[in-house]
């Protein structure tokens, strides 16, 4: 028999520490912590009004903590599960048709979450946002999203404060990397901490790498935002479904780990949507044919669900509990697609299945020229990109966008610049010697991660100039100025006829075209993965 938690307004009676007091306006519920842990929920919009730790408010309070900037209303109840208090809110109004459920466990200060969608609200976005005060202190990135005092230099989320360009976007962390995020108080004597796991973000989109708004240091408060989805550089389509857990911690010092929370007992709440271990399976399975000195991403999508895992140096992999299904299952260097194939889950059993890389830029043998970068889906090792995810690249710590010619054998790829904007650095040139004429055809890749405003590459060889490619597919949102790298990927091959490259001194050019527009760094631009010159 569960234990009975009698409530009347202004009063609590409980046989636990956890107790929930009923008014006209809130719930509000005190876990029972030694640490006094007291949280109140609105009873018409679902709002978190009020945060109490340590006898301290931590809520903003011209402002509540709130599914994207508030439900409008919402039906909010309470039930209590054995140590526990869950708080339902049920909105089904013009912008929302979603369940959204707060959980609070006996003796914690832990808020446990889950948020459960049948459509897409209609602001085009999925976001849990807390707005907190005596909080100023960012980790994982410090001080890189507090705009205070700052002014706007490009729409309104990039910002100059003291010579330095900062943003809410430059928070972001990889989703595969992002298990812990949290606002700390000056003295680090309290951690409010965003913390997920491997389930957290199967409803969510874009895949292991995609990355989007953690916190941001606005003046008065530290909002702590967990994006379930948005248009950020959106490369997939959203899922609708329970989104979840994700829990807010309340602690006094040190991090808290994403092993050190234990969220098995969704499983026990009848939380609408929610798949428990019955309904899951595991894939295991060796994977091969990349590099063993870039990281190993073995990523499983279909329609409805997403998840991944790093496979250990020798390829070897053990999939997250998968909800029963036909997965894709896509193989990573790195960033860098190097397979997919398709896999079947079933319920409480495993599935063996290896992958190797079909991606013939990794596996075919070819005589390579000369070669910038490597074949990893991200920037790193050009010019900037040490830089680029946590500053706008206007900012005054960047080296150089136009360092000039490139010259094969005595430049390093650390002055190749990660992005070439239209109407900044382009076009950027390449010098190479040959000993002997290419008497063959010759081909001058540049593998991209992300393109803006239709920017793509045309090449000249010398004198030989490059078909012009087709546009990319678009991707309606900013990129690089806001610490973004990663799109579609796409790849541009040049065919040199061969007589084009000769013996002595030859010369590449890479301009960056396209039909729109744009100013300096809002100009088209694309960010570099890989350049090479092979035949």
């Amino acid at each position: 028999m569960f234990p009975l938690i009698l409530t009347i307004l202004g009063f609590a009676a409980s046989a636990l520490g956890i107790s929930v007091t009923t008014s006209t306006a809130s719930y509000t519920i005190d876990s029972g912590s030694s640490d006094g842990f007291v949280v109140a929920v609105s009873r018409s919009t679902c709002d978190i009004t009020s945060i109490l730790y340590r006898g301290t408010q931590y809520q903003y309070q011209s402002t509540a903590s709130h599914i994207a900037s508030g439900l409008g209303s919402a039906t909010v109840s309470y039930t209590t599960v054995g140590t526990r208090v869950v708080v339902k809110c049920v909105a089904n109004n013009d912008s929302f048709d979603l369940t959204h459920y707060y959980i609070f466990e006996d003796g914690t200060s832990l808020i446990y979450m889950g948020t459960y969608t049948v459509s897409e609200p209609t602001v085009g976005e999925l976001r849990f946002i807390y707005r907190l005060t005596n909080l100023p202190v960012a980790y994982k990135e410090g001080s890189v999203s507090d705009i205070s005092g700052g002014t706007a230099i490009e729409a309104s989320d990039v910002y100059t404060v003291s010579g330095q360009t900062r943003s809410k976007f430059y928070s972001s962390e990889r989703f595969i990397d992002d298990d812990v995020y949290c606002a700390v108080a000056s003295d680090s004597s309290v951690h409010a901490c965003y913390v997920t796991n491997v389930l957290s973000r199967e409803k969510s989109s874009g895949g292991p790498f995609f990355r989007d708004i953690n916190l941001n240091l606005v003046d008065s408060y530290q909002s702590a935002t967990f994006y379930m989805n948005s248009g950020h550089v959106q490369t997939e389509s959203y899922r609708m479904g329970f989104h979840g857990p994700y829990v807010m911690s309340f602690s006094r010092s040190g991090i808290p780990s994403s092993s050190g929370i234990d969220t098995s007992f969704f499983a026990d709440l009848g939380l609408t949507g929610y798949v428990g271990p019955s309904g899951r399976g595991v894939v295991k399975g060796t994977a091969s044919g990349v590099s063993t000195s870039l990281p190993i991403v073995v990523h499983w999508y279909n329609s409805n669900y997403q998840n991944w895992v790093k496979a250990s140096s020798s390829g070897a992999f053990t999939s997250p509990p998968l909800v029963a299904g036909t997965y894709t299952m896509a193989l990573y260097q790195n960033e860098f697609l190097a397979a997919t194939a398709t896999v079947a889950v079933a319920a409480a059993a495993t599935a063996t299945k290896s992958i190797s890389a079909t991606n013939a830029i990794i596996t075919s043998s070819h005589t390579t020229v000369f070669k910038i970068g490597d074949y990893d889906g991200t920037p790193t090792g050009f010019l900037n990109a040490d830089k680029q995810l946590r500053m706008h690249p206007s900012d005054t710590r960047m080296s150089s966008w136009s360092p000039g010619t490139w010259t094969v054998g005595s430049s390093s790829a650390s002055s190749f610049p990660m992005a070439l904007f239209k109407a900044v650095n382009t076009p950027q040139t390449i010098k190479f010697s040959l000993s002997s004429a290419i008497t063959t055809a010759a081909t001058f890749r540049i593998a991209t991660t992300l393109s803006f405003a239709g920017g793509r590459p045309q090449v000249t060889a010398n004198s030989y100039v490059c078909a012009a490619p087709a546009a990319p597919t678009k991707i309606d949102s900013r990129g690089v100025t806001r610490g973004a790298y990663r799109g579609y990927g796409e790849v541009y091959d040049c065919v040199i006829p061969a007589g084009n490259l000769v013996a002595g001194t030859n010369t590449l050019s890479i301009a960056v075209i396209s039909g729109t527009g744009g100013d300096a760094y809002l100009s088209p631009n694309i960010i570099i993965d890989a350049v090479e010159l092979f035949y």
